[in-house]
């Protein structure tokens, strides 16, 4: 063996591993939808009209919002001209290697002034989005985006999509200069007057704390605010692993199983079982349900182990309780789900494909799961199971047996 060889190979080596572990030490925050994911419903996860960060940057369908981040820019600017273009570049450029840092598939195409560029005005553009749709008196009279309305909606599902985002501390820092420094509570009431129509059920307000590094980025904070009861931002607890399935809601309500609409008030992911009856809270299904859902279960692949997989448990949990559009009508009939799409199958149909391709942990159903196992397993509940199945599937049945006790009865059998 060629020992120059052998030493360049070392060499090389020791310098990949060296930076390797340079990059290790760097906490990556916004991935890409891996393959087996994505390929389920691909649209699920691009921008409809803006693109926000790097990975999808530079599309056709998505080139026309570049002059509104333009615009926006220059109606902050005229707006408090104490900041110019060099204040907002100056600001976001002593975080770039920072920033750049955080995103797994690293921009190393664009150049430091290119990436700079892109910050300022992805970032400028959200905070004077938000501004003006918490306060109408910021509006200019004839602004498209809010002159149509589907351009507010596409607005909202674009910019909590997994991968279209930006470092939340980019944002902090530019909302410090646009309105004042620290007055972070204002952009969380912000954020959350803005996303509030995404949720399709209740959940409850996170922490109250929105630190620059504790949030990740827009999508995080959604997470973050739509906690069940209990979840801090330390994680869950993990749960023994229990039962890990439950049967359709036809199958259930052959079991003597009942559903009923929870309070008002409470969470989406507080689903109870007392006494033969499941009680949950409504679900809204329109169309961007999926995107919603499918996003926040991305998200919690890669951060689940930070603060639990409650999106990802429900989403199971539906899927095992949606077989077929019966299910769905049974669900809808008693207030469950909300469904604004009209048609049963096309629910199911997007219950079922939610949950392809994920890994589920052990679920936070599972004690429930138990119990309601243990309600379909007495005798008078499978019983009652069986007499259903057999013969009020097949209402025929139900005339030949009712036949034959008027013979019998007729014939003083009975």
């Amino acid at each position: 063996m060629d020992p120059n060889s052998t030493m360049q190979a070392c060499a090389s080596l020791n310098e990949k591993q060296t930076k390797l572990g340079a990059e290790a030490k760097s906490e990556c925050t916004i991935y890409r939808v891996h393959e087996h994911l994505r390929n389920v419903n691909p649209i699920a996860y691009e921008p409809e009209v803006i693109a926000i960060g790097p990975y999808h940057r530079n599309k056709d369908h998505l080139k026309m919002m570049e002059d509104y981040k333009l615009r926006y820019l220059q109606q902050l600017i005229i707006r408090k001209p104490s900041n110019n273009v060099e204040s907002y570049v100056e600001c976001v450029g002593r975080l770039e290697a920072e920033a750049r840092k955080c995103y797994a598939d690293e921009p190393t195409s664009m150049s430091p002034s290119d990436f700079i560029q892109m910050l300022v005005l992805d970032g400028c553009f959200i905070l004077e989005l938000l501004r003006k749709y918490g306060m109408v008196f910021l509006r200019e009279k004839n602004d498209p985006i809010f002159t149509m309305k589907w351009m507010i909606i596409s607005l909202q599902r674009d910019l909590m999509l997994f991968e279209n985002q930006l470092p939340f501390f980019v944002l902090c820092e530019l909302f410090d200069l646009i309105e004042a420094p620290g007055q972070h509570s204002r952009l969380r009431d912000l954020l959350g007057l803005f996303f509030c129509g995404l949720y399709p059920g209740n959940g409850y307000r996170g922490e109250e704390s929105v630190a620059p590094r504790e949030v990740k980025h827009l999508l995080h904070f959604i997470h973050r605010n739509w906690l069940p009861r209990g979840t801090g931002a330390g994680g869950r607890k993990e749960q023994d692993k229990g039962l890990q399935f439950i049967d359709s809601a036809t199958r259930l309500k052959e079991a003597n199983v009942r559903f009923k609409i929870s309070e008002p008030e409470a969470a989406l992911f507080d689903v109870r079982f007392e006494n033969g009856v499941m009680i949950m809270a409504p679900l809204r299904v329109d169309d961007g349900t999926e995107s919603f859902l499918r996003n926040l279960v991305a998200y919690e692949q890669y951060f689940g182990h930070d603060e639990g997989n409650f999106v990802t448990d429900y989403v199971s949990f539906l899927d095992y309780l949606v077989d077929s559009s019966k299910d769905v009508e049974i669900l809808s009939r008693n207030g469950i789900v909300e469904n604004w799409l009209g048609d049963e199958e096309a629910v199911a149909k997007m219950v079922n494909e939610l949950a392809d391709s994920i890994i589920v942990p052990n679920t936070s159903y599972a004690e429930m799961f138990e119990n309601v196992e243990k309600h379909c397993r007495k005798r008078r509940n499978r019983w009652m199971a069986t007499l259903r199945r057999t013969y009020l599937s097949r209402p025929w049945l139900i005339m030949s047996l009712l036949c034959r006790c008027s013979v019998a009865s007729a014939q003083g059998r009975f």
